[in-house]
């Protein structure tokens, strides 16, 4: 415990510097942006950012992306609020009573609401990182190459759960496609080209760069243009600041919306929509007044604010531990970490223990950044949404185009981003997630180096990889999660445990 707080002082230490700072204020500013704009989502602003922080110290270049994901989540809210469209996915709960306090001339109120609770959610999704992890990394250290085998499939499986499609089968389908992808070029036993079809470009595989940017930033131009106008700006002319009495009565509404968004977070592949409406969901069933709800409840905007920033940070501990993403963004935030030399997964705390509590103290910065900058700065950032969105996309495209041109200096790069872009494009007006595909090529090396590396050390034997105990627990858990996708399934299981729940007090 007391070799936690010390690394975690140094990781706090380490990023109290002039430049540190610096990329604190602009990445978070930047974030926020993001957010506010309807269109532009926390995982394509990630996306983005990759290719501009890709010359940076891995530390520095994680910040920052860090830094975005945070301010993207929490701007988001302020277009839920004041046009009753979620800057992002995860702010959809927030709008029900956000938007209805606008419309009351209580905007500036709901924004700072949203701030303050905001800032709480995501501090108590720090506090169990900071608790969680390390003793997750611990247990994680038992793990081979058939381990590591069954870990890449399930990061892949579970990502296919997330939200952004109608059924899970096309998340695994995306998922797939981005193993296939990552198979192209030249394998890492015995160096054989595979895939490339004499496109001597290929021989070194797809970037995984131009894909990322091609899927989440041009993918995300064509969504966006093919979308309409955004509608009229709700006035703000009230407070911003909350009083204290206004938090600390709904202290309850907080506690149990951070640690239902930690919880949520903690399951790889859900993401902060769903710990948004939980939060939500709870709090109105708990509530002395749910009948408020949906018609301007302050208590109602503070636990669905509260739960989305909690997963946020509680998202983190997967992601860091086992290399599983904790929501779209993080599966983005992966790929990052792979660029930079950095491993996560359950050998972070043996290659790089510091960087965990270096993460810890990137949130804790960039929330702080988040709290300052949303209640300051809140009439500032309504103009944004002034700035037309047909300029606004038009330098989103520059930055696609330079960001997979600048890595290598090869026009076979942006060919590849305008690809994946339209490819992105169709799948997602078919209701395809991209987080999965994404995540299919970050993980394609791993799953299949691991896998022949496994039959290697056994002649071909596949057995060790269901009789070792952790595998044969991760492999029960990918089935169970298969079958728990289709309807038919799941909703048997659910008649058998409601039917069993109903007999035990009639036993009773």
């Amino acid at each position: 415990m007391f070799d936690g707080l010390v690394l975690l002082g140094q990781g706090i230490g380490h990023f109290l510097t002039p430049a540190s700072l610096f990329n604190v204020v602009w990445a978070t500013l930047l974030g926020l942006v993001i957010g506010i704009l309807p269109g532009l989502t926390a995982t394509m602003g990630v996306a983005l950012l990759v290719t501009l922080t890709y010359k940076m110290a891995p530390d520095q270049a994680i910040l920052t992306l860090m830094c975005v994901y945070l301010g993207a989540i929490y701007g988001g809210s302020r277009t839920a609020i004041l046009l009753n469209i979620p800057g992002t996915p995860a702010n959809a709960a927030a709008s029900l009573d956000g938007h209805p306090l606008a419309m009351q001339g209580k905007a500036g109120l709901a924004m700072g609401l949203a701030t303050t609770s905001s800032t709480l959610g995501t501090m108590v999704g720090i506090f169990f990182l900071a608790i969680i992890a390390p003793l997750l990394s611990e247990a994680a250290l038992k793990f081979g190459s058939y381990e590591f085998f069954w870990l890449a499939l399930f990061g892949v499986i579970i990502s296919g759960q997330m939200s952004g499609s109608d059924t899970p089968l096309k998340g695994y389908i995306a998922g797939i496609l981005g193993l296939l992808v990552a198979m192209i070029g030249m394998e890492t036993l015995h160096a054989h080209q595979r895939f490339t079809f004499g496109i001597a470009a290929l021989g070194g595989g797809v970037d995984l760069i131009p894909a990322m940017v091609g899927a989440f930033g041009f993918a995300e131009i064509l969504s966006t243009m093919k979308r309409k106008a955004v509608g009229r700006v709700a006035a703000v002319n009230d407070r911003v600041v909350p009083t204290f009495r206004e938090i600390f009565q709904y202290w309850r509404t907080i506690l149990r919306s951070g640690i239902i968004g930690t919880f949520v977070g903690i399951i790889p592949g859900v993401g902060e929509d769903v710990g948004s409406w939980s939060s939500y969901a709870a709090a109105k069933r708990a509530s002395k007044h749910p009948e408020e709800f949906g018609k301007g409840s302050q208590e109602g905007l503070i636990a669905a604010e509260t739960g989305d920033n909690a997963v946020v940070s509680a998202a983190m501990i997967p992601t860091l531990t086992l290399a599983l993403p904790g929501s779209a963004a993080a599966a983005v935030l992966i790929a990052a970490m792979y660029i930079h030399g950095i491993r996560p997964g359950p050998m972070l705390m043996v290659e790089n223990p510091v960087f965990l509590y270096q993460v810890v103290a990137m949130l804790l910065l960039a929330t702080l950044a988040n709290l300052v900058f949303g209640l300051s700065l809140t009439k500032v950032f309504i103009k944004v949404l002034m700035v037309p969105r047909e300029r606004l996309m038009a330098v989103i495209y520059v930055l696609c185009v330079v960001g997979s041109f600048a890595i290598t200096q090869r026009m076979f790069d942006v060919y590849v981003m305008l690809f994946f872009g339209i490819v992105g494009f169709i799948l997602r007006e078919m209701k395809y997630p991209m987080a999965p595909l994404v995540l299919g090529i970050v993980l394609g090396d791993l799953l299949d180096l691991n896998l022949r590396r496994g039959l290697l050390l056994n002649n071909g034997d596949p057995t060790p990889f269901f009789t070792r105990p952790i595998s044969a627990v991760i492999c029960l858990i990918i089935v169970f999660t298969i079958l728990m996708s289709i309807p038919a399934v799941s909703k048997r299981v659910r008649a058998i445990f409601s039917r069993s729940s109903a007999e035990s007090p009639a036993k009773g």
